[in-house]
């Protein structure tokens, strides 16, 4: 054999077996389903008390989301803090929200509207057990939307005409009560479910996330994330203390304990869902972590003990974009 076929052939043999390599290292999207679904699940079509909303309902809920007259000058809505009009993740973008009263902010990061009432309760300390509970919790806040009452609340939708809506969805002359408020407001957030590329991997579908994202999600898990963050939501689901292996710098915001005063429960929150997490910068209870890179860095490092390299954070970073919310939402109250 010649020198120049000699060497051709050692670099045919080098190419197959580059090429094997390649095809080594790819991972089988059936297999990573498989390894998935011990750790997560597709989000239901439906959320819990769904089952006695009526579009009536539903439809005056997202009218009195986008009411500013539950403000106690008429600037703030729900949709203030919480937007998801312009295909926005349910939050406002801010460390902490602005309240109507100019000058004054609240203490915790505006968590998003969007799967809310899968989670196991609301607000970052979990004080509310509900959306119908949690809807009535900002509209009486001084700092947030500063309504100094319920009859306060029922008086302004009155001058704003909302007494025949109630009526007609509620069935009787007096249905504009701060509970039915709360109620049709509760009833239009349970329609607010993400829709995203995962759960199409989850449900058969192997053309749905990149190789890139499938390595992604195998870093996700090995590195330890599915501690926490489990199940439809992959989070949303329990509470755990923010700096479980190295403490965390901020330590003003006492978290649960300041709702069971059981010291067991100092600087404990409730765990964040990850579906349209890239949505929702900044993160954390105070927002102090201002992109998706450097939270995912920061709890590796808090809540792991790991320090994770730039190749492996943006891996992760990269199957968490894979969860970006894709449903078109129509709103019509808000036109």
């Amino acid at each position: 054999m010649s020198l120049n076929r000699h060497l051709l052939s050692l670099t045919g043999a080098a190419a197959l077996l580059a090429t094997q390599a390649v095809s080594a290292a790819a991972l089988d999207p059936n297999a990573m389903r498989a390894q998935a679904n011990n750790f997560f699940k597709p989000l239901p079509a439906a959320m819990p008390g769904s089952e006695k909303d009526t579009p009536a309902k539903i439809a005056l809920g997202e009218k009195l989301y986008f009411e500013t007259a539950l403000s106690i000058n008429g600037t703030q809505s729900c949709n203030t803090c919480h937007r998801i009009d312009g295909k926005l993740g349910g939050d406002d973008g801010n460390p902490v929200s602005p309240g109507a009263i100019e000058g004054k902010f609240g203490d915790r990061n505006s968590p998003t509207s969007w799967n809310a009432g899968f989670h196991l309760a609301q607000f970052w300390d979990g004080r509310a057990a509900d959306l119908k509970e949690q809807a009535k919790g900002p509209i009486l806040n001084p700092v947030e939307m500063a309504i100094p009452d319920e009859a306060t609340a029922v008086s302004n939708l009155k001058k704003a005409g909302y007494e025949a809506d109630f009526k007609a969805v509620f069935g009787s002359a007096d249905a504009l009560t701060y509970d039915n408020v709360a109620e049709a407001i509760a009833a239009f957030e349970r329609t607010l479910i993400t829709k995203d590329r995962f759960d199409d991997f989850l449900k058969g579908d192997n053309k749905a996330l990149t190789q890139a994202e499938l390595q992604g999600m195998q870093d996700f898990i090995s590195t330890g994330c599915i501690a926490c963050h489990t199940g439809p939501l992959l989070g949303g689901h329990m509470y755990q203390k923010m700096g479980l292996v190295k403490p965390y710098p901020n330590t003003a915001d006492k978290g649960r304990f300041a709702v069971t005063n059981n010291p067991a429960d100092m600087y404990v929150f409730k765990v964040p869902a990850l579906r349209d997490i890239g949505s929702t910068a900044p993160y954390f209870h105070d927002g102090k972590a201002a992109t998706l890179d450097v939270a995912v860095k920061e709890m590796a490092m808090y809540q792991l003990g790991r320090e994770l390299d730039e190749k492996t954070t943006k891996s992760i970073v990269a199957f968490l974009r894979a969860m970006d919310n894709q449903r078109e939402l129509k709103l019509t109250a808000n036109k």
